[in-house]
């Protein structure tokens, strides 16, 4: 009796005790960016473009979302980051925006995709994959946004998008 009440008295505390968190198994939206990153991957960043010759960041997350998700955002990065939910930095899940203030009024976007890293069109090096934990990007980090469709639908037809 008394080596069953102490297997149950482990196998609860084990079950209470914290663990650290995973990364979640892979799942189609996960692997939808990550296609839609090997398409885009090495083009070259042009200020206004949204085209394989050349595309922008806001440019680059518009077409992310219209893509993986069928979701229409607007074209600039202020636009986007006045959409969606506002989350922490804690809370970030594949497809989550993030957002950085580069400059006195010069902002930059990307798709986070998980395991601290984001997506996005570097002015200096085109479409790359960053880590949030790089000196220049925590340095800057502004903010993330969370596009939940439905919010999403909602907050365009109120804003006249």
């Amino acid at each position: 009796m008394r080596y069953f009440l102490l297997c149950c008295v482990t196998l609860l505390l084990a079950a209470c005790s914290s663990t650290p968190d995973q990364a979640p198994p892979p799942t189609s939206r996960n692997q939808a960016f990550d296609g839609f990153y090997q398409q885009w991957r090495g083009v070259p960043y042009r200020m206004g473009g949204n085209s394989r010759a050349g595309l922008d960041c806001s440019a680059f997350t518009q077409l992310a979302y219209q893509q993986v998700f069928g979701l229409s955002l607007p074209r600039t990065t202020t636009s986007q980051a006045n959409l969606g939910q506002p989350i922490t930095r804690s809370q970030l899940r594949h497809g989550d925006l993030v957002f950085f203030k580069t400059g006195w009024n010069q902002y930059h976007v990307g798709v986070y995709t998980g395991a601290g890293e984001f997506i996005h069109a570097s002015t200096s090096k085109g479409v790359i994959r960053s880590r949030l934990d790089n000196v220049y990007w925590r340095k800057h980090y502004w903010q993330a946004r969370r596009m939940d469709p439905i919010l999403l639908m909602v907050q365009q037809s109120a804003y006249g998008s």
